[in-house]
């Protein structure tokens, strides 16, 4: 039996990912902070949790061999990287060093995914985004990111460690409970009439569902294709729909009356327009299942059952 080590397994995309390794039969660790209980953390999957941060000492007294290593943990916003730069830099580069110098001293034959975003590009325009294009970070979290990519391509490089990247863009699903949609929903729920959001309402997002990642993340991992470089792959939809849109999407799900108001101002940092292209993953055989509409109208159930339960 194959095993895998899942960093953040705790988090949004950690769950889900473990859930889908367990579902191929991996034996399945998970390692990051939150408590816990087997109860708890074997319904998604998982065969042991660590509740530690994530270093490389800390990786040394587990005492485990893995096949794999998909390194969920890590900072994901934007705005933690204005206000905690040191901290999220520790969260997002320490740590992948940490990951990547304990496969070179212990495992080296085991393989490192590493999750990042499309945020180490900065912004490109409101166009189709490959994965070749020129790096022009434009937040701390997208250097941050950049910087991490920079690491898996130099343990690549120097010394052989079979490195992946995967970019992925806007996640949702049930189980999510912070950015965009969560606060839109919370919103919408105490509006009296109209909800206000920032920005303009123009900019794009590619929402992907977080299954449809976790299955991206365990194709890559048992893709046996050889290249002379690090794999990196866009996750999206390949479809880009409006914040406006998205948002009425929302009202219009939720059964509420309540008209939107956009303040005009973009948040520092934020690329206003994300849209992957997906080529790449289309050629490891994955295409995304669930639908836009479909996933929004659980997510909404998934909301209310949480905020009203």
């Amino acid at each position: 039996m194959k095993r895998v080590l899942i960093t953040g397994a705790y988090g949004f995309l950690g769950r889900y990912t473990a859930k889908k390794f367990k579902s191929e039969n991996w034996h399945v660790s998970g390692i990051g902070h939150g408590k816990w209980h087997e109860s708890e953390y074997s319904k998604w999957g998982l065969d042991r949790w660590y509740e530690t941060t994530i270093t490389f000492e800390a990786l040394i007294n587990l005492n485990q061999k893995f096949d794999l290593i998909v390194h969920c943990g890590g900072s994901g916003s934007v705005g933690f990287s204005y206000a905690n730069p040191y901290e999220d830099f520790q969260k997002s580069v320490q740590s992948t060093l940490s990951l990547l110098e304990y496969i070179r001293l212990q495992c080296k034959d085991c393989q490192f995914i590493y999750p990042s975003s499309p945020a180490v590009l900065g912004s490109l325009g409101d166009r189709p985004i490959f994965e070749d294009e020129i790096s022009d970070p434009v937040s701390p979290y997208g250097f941050h990111k950049k910087t991490a990519e920079e690491l898996c391509l130099s343990y690549y490089k120097n010394f052989g460690i079979n490195t992946s990247i995967i970019r992925f863009f806007s996640i949702y699903g049930a189980g999510l409970q912070k950015q965009l949609l969560w606060d839109a929903c919370v919103k919408i729920t105490s509006a009296t009439g109209t909800a206000k959001f920032f920005g303009t309402g123009d900019e794009t997002r590619d929402w992907v569902h977080v299954e449809d990642a976790a299955d991206l993340t365990y194709l890559l991992a048992v893709d046996e294709t050889v290249t002379d470089t690090v794999k990196i792959i866009n996750c999206g939809s390949g479809e880009k729909v409006t914040v406006k849109d998205t948002l009425q999407l929302l009202v219009n799900l939720y059964g509420k009356a309540v008209e939107l108001e956009f303040n005009q101002h973009v948040k520092e940092g934020d690329p206003r327009f994300y849209h992957a292209d997906i080529s790449r993953a289309k050629q490891l055989g994955w295409v995304p299942k669930v639908d836009f509409v479909s996933g929004m109208e659980d997510y909404i159930q998934f909301f209310k059952t949480m905020y009203n339960g």
